[in-house]
């Protein structure tokens, strides 16, 4: 009687372990994708950032997952936009406050001397290519497709702010993936595809260019596409950008061609990041 009982209780949970397999259909769980992105982790979450030895502005903005002209607004710099270690720098944009009414003007004014130790002014050397970032609390799968030509012409109206996730992500470029993602402190960050030179990279989601220029060292001619608060896009080694910093991009839309400036052999390399920290783009894009 035992021994049957068992038998039944044992087909039972076999046949509901399979059926729960069967049907499903949907992505990775979650789970999955949120263990790379863990607390404690190299996300960058904070509103100010103290400059270090070594760092400038598009480094900082980099690292931090912001645009490099609105940290200089928030903080009042102009160009060159040069930087100091031991320097504070606002994120965000700063509170104005409405003076009150009752305000008075006649109070006598009277220097003071300075409550920190000045600035080490000294040069600093060029930055070590850094992480971009982007801030939310949870990562979710996005839904992906396939690579699709170009667009060559679209209809640009600028959206009022950036979207909540990222609705579609896709292959930025053609060709074979020669190197993958790795965790290591000094591995890949992301992945690389090799092709001919000149031809296309276009963005891998709908966002905003945020950077494009060549002056992050070990990236070459840099596209850097922000999507949400939270995700931006990286495309380094270019051969020449077609496009223009704050301008509105679409998935799809070709903005670079591809070539070898800042590396030894023609290919794009493409990140992810979120807060700062490299997600593996396999994660995200469609699978060949």
């Amino acid at each position: 009687m035992k021994n049957s009982t068992f038998r039944c209780f044992f087909i039972y949970l076999f046949l509901t372990i399979l059926a729960g397999c069967a049907g499903r259909q949907a992505p990775a769980p979650v789970v999955l994708l949120n263990s790379q992105v863990e607390s404690g982790s190299e996300e960058y979450t904070a509103s100010t950032y103290v400059v270090r030895p070594g760092d400038t502005l598009y480094a900082v903005a980099w690292f931090t997952g912001n645009d490099y002209r609105d940290i200089a607004e928030f903080n009042k710099i102009s160009k060159p936009y040069t930087i100091f270690p031991g320097q504070e720098l606002r994120l965000t944009a700063p509170i104005v406050k409405n003076p009150t009414r009752h305000q008075t003007t006649n109070k006598t004014t009277r220097s003071t001397h300075p409550t920190s130790q000045p600035l080490d002014k000294r040069s600093i050397d060029p930055p070590n290519p850094q992480a971009y970032v982007d801030r939310k609390e949870n990562v979710k799968p996005q839904n992906v497709t396939s690579v699709k030509k170009p667009v060559t012409s679209v209809k640009k109206t600028s959206p009022k702010g950036f979207p909540d996730r990222v609705k579609t992500w896709m292959w930025p470029a053609e060709g074979k993936v020669v190197d993958t993602f790795s965790k290591a402190e000094s591995g890949n960050k992301g992945i690389d595809i090799a092709g001919a030179r000149g031809s296309n990279v276009v963005a891998a989601a709908d966002g905003k260019v945020v950077y494009a220029g060549s002056a992050l060292r070990g990236y070459g001619k840099l596209v850097i596409v922000k999507h949400t608060d939270t995700f931006l896009s990286a495309y380094a080694y270019n051969d020449s950008i077609l496009v223009k910093e704050r301008e509105w991009v679409y998935a799809g839309q070709k903005i670079a061609t591809m070539g070898s400036s800042g590396t030894d052999s023609v290919k794009l390399h493409f990140e992810v990041r979120y807060r700062g920290k490299s997600l593996d783009p396999l994660r995200y894009l469609p699978k060949k």
